[in-house]
């Protein structure tokens, strides 16, 4: 699958280093990871690809429209601290 640079761009956004995502399926993968997995991005590349540290100990390139997964939310301290 090819992307075009507004998408790129647009996941590039969407999924900043840092991201924490949650697998929910794979596509064609011999060796997929478990749906509900969790993870943490590294980059997306001029290619579109979400490159992942997933918390399993997998690292692996996720590919929007062929893998299923979604951003996690996380809590501002202001909500850690009970604010």
């Amino acid at each position: 699958m090819q992307f075009t640079q507004p998408l790129i761009d647009r996941l590039k956004e969407q999924y900043p280093p840092g991201t924490r995502i949650e697998l929910d399926f794979m596509g064609d993968d011999p060796r997929p990871i478990p749906p509900g997995t969790r993870g943490t991005v590294r980059v997306v590349d001029d290619m579109g690809t979400v490159h992942c540290d997933f918390d399993n100990g997998r690292r692996l390139g996720l590919i929007p429209g062929e893998d299923c997964f979604h951003a996690v939310p996380t809590k501002s301290r202001t909500d850690r601290e009970g604010r």
